[in-house]
């Protein structure tokens, strides 16, 4: 199980950070349905971390290593395919990233939250982890990563529910200042939001050129073995 959990970390931490979902939730917390849409956003988001890893679980069920310990090579493969769309959105990023004092273009949907009921929100936090390119080649990623460790089915699902929780840390920051702190929570949260909406695709961009680089890596070194 540690050599499970042991591979997917840095996969959660990636996702959460993520700057729309919190960008997302900071804006809903600021609305009058505030205690209902934030934190069904929030399920939304781990619902369909959750999803996105349970199918390529069950898909991958025979992804474990062979006796001699290399992994099966549709599964290197996929690890390259992985790592080449990474690198891919990773200079789509960074071409995007907004210069000087450039505006920052943000979703339609930003400006309806008002009008969003608990429901819609659950969608959208489901839609922006597993429909959004980056955050479900990531999903797939971790979850591949699970499946290939020598580990039983209920250790590897101990791992996607690590990465879940890791992954919900970025959009759940926000609703745990808000319920701890209240009003109080507004400046912080206001802050964050800036502060992600300038630096996003800078972020993003570093984020999938460094797991590009380890995806080509390992597979590149497993199918060369």
């Amino acid at each position: 199980m540690g050599e499970a959990i042991g591979q997917i970390l840095s996969y959660g931490v990636a996702v959460a950070l993520s700057a729309f979902p919190i960008i997302g939730v900071v804006l809903m917390l600021a609305t009058p349905r505030a205690r209902t849409n934030g934190p069904a956003l929030l399920l939304g988001w781990a619902l369909g971390l959750a999803l996105v890893g349970t199918i390529v679980l069950l898909v991958s069920g025979g992804a474990g290593p062979s006796d001699q310990g290399q992994p099966a090579d549709w599964v290197s493969a996929l690890d390259l395919a992985l790592g080449v769309l990474l690198l891919w959105l990773a200079v789509k990023e960074w071409r995007g990233r907004p210069r000087g004092d450039e505006e920052v273009p943000l979703p339609k949907w930003m400006a309806t939250v008002d009008s969003f009921t608990p429901v819609k929100a659950l969608t959208l936090g489901m839609a922006l982890s597993a429909v959004n390119p980056k955050n479900l080649l990531l999903s797939i990623a971790a979850a591949s990563a699970i499946a290939r460790t020598d580990t039983s089915a209920g250790a590897q699902a101990v791992a996607l529910a690590v990465y879940v929780v890791l992954g919900a840390l970025g959009p759940g920051t926000p609703v745990v200042l808000y319920f701890a702190l209240k009003e109080r929570s507004k400046h912080i949260l206001d802050g964050l939001k800036l502060w992600m909406e300038r630096h996003n695709t800078a972020i993003m961009a570093v984020i999938c050129l460094l797991f590009a680089a380890k995806l080509v890596g390992n597979a590149i070194s497993d199918l060369s073995s």
